[in-house]
């Protein structure tokens, strides 16, 4: 599976809703990225075309297996590519968030898996 990098940003941003809030509405990403309600809802109608989410009922926004699998691999990347911006280059924490936003999406799993092996090693998780 092939998602586009908006897409693995829908995801990530989900997952850092739902662990926040505990549940996740269209309007919820809506205001965390500052995007239009419909712009919100056309993303969701492709991620629930790819059975990367559920829409429950009651308009909660649920993953499925094999979309919380990727918002947690996204999520994991964002984060190690963070810290390793951090410890390397000695950025402040938002401009590495920033970079590794960009990053994350594009690097290959051999470099990661280096990125992730230099934080552990440097006791950073």
């Amino acid at each position: 599976m092939k998602i586009h990098q908006s897409g693995e940003d829908y995801l990530e941003t989900i997952l850092i809703l739902q662990n926040r809030k505990g549940s996740v509405r269209s309007i919820d990403i809506a205001n965390e990225l500052g995007y239009s309600k419909p712009s919100i809802s056309r993303a969701m109608g492709i991620l629930r075309e790819e059975e990367l989410i559920e829409m429950g009922s009651d308009g909660n926004i649920l993953f499925t297996e094999k979309g919380r699998k990727k918002a947690l691999e996204v999520y994991e990347r964002h984060n190690y590519i963070t810290k390793y911006l951090m410890l390397t280059l000695n950025l402040e924490e938002k401009l590495a968030s920033e970079d590794a936003c960009r990053i994350e999406h594009i690097i290959s799993q051999e470099t990661f898996d280096k990125i992730k092996d230099f934080v552990e090693f440097n006791g950073s998780k």
